[in-house]
């Protein structure tokens, strides 16, 4: 029989698959429990609209993610920051992620989650520093961060 798969079933197949099982397999154990349905031409149908809007979805926030790159890497958008530091330009703490985003949205309006900056460790020295941002899976951006000194 073959069925649609609602959800991942280990060792069968993943959400989305269409699969031919074992009549009683499918009858007894997918179809009961809601992990699958029965592949009619309806079903088969709506599968391909559903994987159409996802399609047309991924292509919108790659085209959105790649519109917010543009002005991140903009000559212009530099992200000003300022710290307390010591006399040799190190910072009495350290800048992590969120101020980054906050700052971000302050003086530009571009809204991010801090989880998406990839700072591998918070910046603690004064000056210009290149911050990858993962906007995508395919579209990584690179902020410039200015830290100055109050």
């Amino acid at each position: 029989m073959k069925v649609i798969f609602l959800e991942d079933v280990r060792g069968k197949g993943k959400r989305g698959e269409v699969k031919n099982v074992p009549d009683g397999y499918a009858q007894n154990f997918l179809i009961k429990n809601g992990k699958a349905k029965e592949a009619s031409k309806k079903a088969m149908s709506e599968l391909a609209g559903k994987k159409r809007a996802e399609q047309r979805h991924e292509d919108e926030e790659f085209a959105s993610a790649k519109m917010i790159k543009n002005k991140l890497e903009a000559d212009d958008t530099v992200v000003e920051i300022s710290a307390k530091a010591g006399t040799d330009g190190r910072l009495f703490g350290s800048i992590p992620s969120k101020q980054i985003a906050t700052a971000l949205d302050q003086q530009y309006g571009i809204k991010l989650d801090k989880r998406k900056i990839e700072l591998p460790e918070p910046i603690r020295v004064a000056g210009f520093t290149n911050v990858p941002v993962k906007l995508h899976s395919d579209v990584i951006a690179r902020i410039r961060v200015h830290v100055s000194e109050k």
